[in-house]
C-alpha cells in the first residue's frame, strides 16, 4: 500500500462519519484524545484483536473491561450459540435470568436481591433513583474523576468550593440538577467529613468508584472507603459502590471483597455480561423490595434479562469462580506494570503506575504516587499520546485516552507480556 492510498481503517472511519456522529457510537473510540485514525476491529481471539487492515494487536482495553476470559472464549461462544437456538428475546421471565441472579447474589457481599439492566449508566441511574426513593432525600454525593455513566444527575462537575453548587459538564443537562449533586475530591477523607457535617441529613446517597477507573487507575487511600461507609451509617444515607468496572476484576467479590467494605447498593456491569450488554444493581432486601412491582419506585427495561446475554454472563461467572483463576491474571498484571516502570526508569522517562487486581494505569509524571484527580490532570498528556501511538504501531492496543484504565485477561500469556515490554522499551527511548 502506497503512502497516498488510504488504509481500510481510514476508509471505514470516513464512511462511518456520514451517518454516525463523529463516526463512533461512544466518544472515546474516536481517538480524539490521542489523535489519529481509530482502528476498526474485524475479529478478536484470546488476548488479540485484529483490525480492518489485518494487523494484530495485544489488547489491554478488552472492550473496556468485560473480557476477563479473553476474547471469543470457546465456552462463552458455545453458551451463546446454544441459547440462540431457542430465540433472541421474549420480553417475559426466563429461568436463566434467575440462575444468573442467584449466582451474583451468592458471590457479592451484602447483595440479597438484584435487578438486571443493560448498561452501567442504567444501573447507576436506577440505583440513585432507588436511593432517593428509599430515603426520601434528593441530594447525592459523587467524586471528581469518577464516572458513573451519562445520566443527567451524574454529568455535574465540581463548583468552586466543596459545597458550592456544581455546573453541568455537558450541554443539555439542566442547571437545576446541580443543586442536588455535590461533587467532592476523591480520596479526601476530611472533605467527606466536612460535607456530611454540613448537609448529611439531606444526602440520599454517596456513589463512588471504589477504584477510580475513569481517571486512569486510582485506588482508594487507606480509610477512604471506610469513611464513606461510616458517614452513610451516621447520617442515614445509602452507600452505592459502582463496581461496573471493578466487579470481578479485583477478585471474585470485586472491590468490596478486596477492601472489606460493603455497600447498601452495588452496581455491576462489564464482566457480568461476558461481552454482551448486561449490567445490574442490587443490595439489601429491604431496599430492593421497594422497586416495582414489589414497591413504588419505578424501573423497567424491554431487554433487561435478555436470555442470550444471561447465557454469556452465567458462563463467565462459572469460569472465574473456579479455584486458582485469579492468581495468574494478577501476577501477569504485576509483571507488566513493574516491567513498564523499570523500562521507563532505564530510559530516563518520568512515569509512575498504579495497579489493583487485573486493572492498571500508567502516568507520565514526576510524582511517585498518583491518588487524586488534580494529580491525574497534571500528568504529561502529550507524552502519553506519543507513547500510545508508538505502542499502537508496535502492535499493542492501549486505551486511546490517558484517563482510562487498562485491563488484563486470563488469555494473556508470558509471551504477550514480554512482547509488550519489548515494545515499550523501544517506545520509551523515543520519548525524551
Amino acid at each position: 500500500m502506497s503512502s497516498t492510498t488510504p488504509s481500510r481503517n481510514e476508509e471505514l472511519f470516513l464512511a462511518a462519519q456520514r451517518h454516525i456522529p463523529g463516526g463512533v457510537n461512544s466518544p472515546v473510540r474516536a481517538f480524539r484524545a490521542v489523535g489519529g485514525i481509530p482502528r476498526f476491529i474485524e475479529r478478536a481471539e484470546g488476548p488479540y484483536i485484529f483490525d480492518a487492515d489485518g494487523k494484530r494487536y495485544i489488547d489491554y482495553v478488552l472492550s473496556w473491561g468485560p473480557m476477563l476470559l479473553g476474547h471469543a472464549h470457546p465456552a462463552v461462544i458455545a453458551a451463546v450459540t446454544e441459547q440462540l437456538q431457542h430465540g433472541l428475546s421474549f420480553g417475559a421471565p426466563t429461568e436463566i435470568e434467575t440462575r444468573l441472579a442467584d449466582k451474583i447474589c451468592d458471590i457479592m457481599p451484602g447483595m440479597d436481591m438484584v435487578r438486571m439492566v443493560n448498561s452501567g449508566t442504567e444501573a447507576t441511574m436506577s440505583a440513585i433513583r432507588l436511593a432517593r426513593g428509599a430515603t426520601g432525600r434528593d441530594k447525592i454525593i459523587k467524586f471528581e474523576g469518577c464516572y458513573h455513566g451519562h445520566s443527567d444527575s451524574l454529568l455535574i462537575k465540581a463548583g468552586s468550593g466543596a459545597l458550592t453548587f456544581g455546573t453541568p459538564s455537558s450541554p443539555g443537562v439542566p442547571t437545576a440538577l446541580a443543586e442536588h449533586t455535590i461533587t467532592l475530591s476523591y480520596n479526601d477523607i476530611d472533605g467527606v467529613k466536612k460535607a456530611f457535617a454540613e448537609i448529611g441529613e439531606q444526602v440520599a446517597c454517596v456513589i463512588v468508584e471504589p477504584v477510580a477507573g475513569n481517571m486512569n487507575c486510582v485506588p482508594p487511600i487507606p480509610g477512604f472507603l471506610e469513611s464513606l461507609r461510616e458517614a452513610c451509617d451516621q447520617y442515614g444515607s445509602l452507600f452505592i459502590i459502582d463496581e461496573v468496572m471493578t466487579g470481578f476484576r479485583l477478585g471474585l467479590q470485586g472491590a468490596q471483597g478486596h477492601y472489606g467494605v460493603t455497600a447498601d447498593i452495588t452496581c455491576l456491569g462489564k464482566v457480568i455480561g461476558g461481552g454482551m450488554p448486561v449490567a445490574a444493581f442490587g443490595g439489601k432486601q429491604e431496599i430492593m423490595t421497594q422497586l416495582a412491582p414489589s414497591g413504588p419506585i419505578y424501573q423497567a427495561g424491554t431487554l433487561s434479562g435478555n436470555p442470550v446475554a444471561m447465557a454469556a454472563g452465567l458462563c463467565m461467572l462459572e469460569h472465574i469462580e473456579q479455584p486458582g483463576f485469579y492468581e495468574p491474571v494478577f501476577a501477569n498484571t504485576a509483571t507488566l506494570v513493574e516491567g513498564l516502570r523499570q523500562r521507563a526508569d532505564a530510559a530516563g522517562i518520568a512515569m509512575t503506575s498504579n495497579h489493583v487486581g487485573s486493572m492498571f494505569g500508567v502516568f507520565f509524571t514526576e510524582e511517585e504516587q498518583v491518588c487524586n484527580y488534580q494529580q491525574v490532570m497534571a500528568c504529561d498528556g502529550d507524552r502519553f499520546n506519543r507513547f500510545f501511538h508508538g505502542m499502537l504501531d508496535a502492535g499493542v492496543y492501549l486505551a486511546p485516552a490517558s484517563f482510562e484504565a487498562g485491563f488484563l485477561s486470563a488469555a494473556h500469556r508470558e509471551q504477550d507480556i514480554a512482547a509488550t515490554l519489548d515494545a515499550a522499551e523501544h517506545v520509551f527511548s523515543t520519548l525524551k
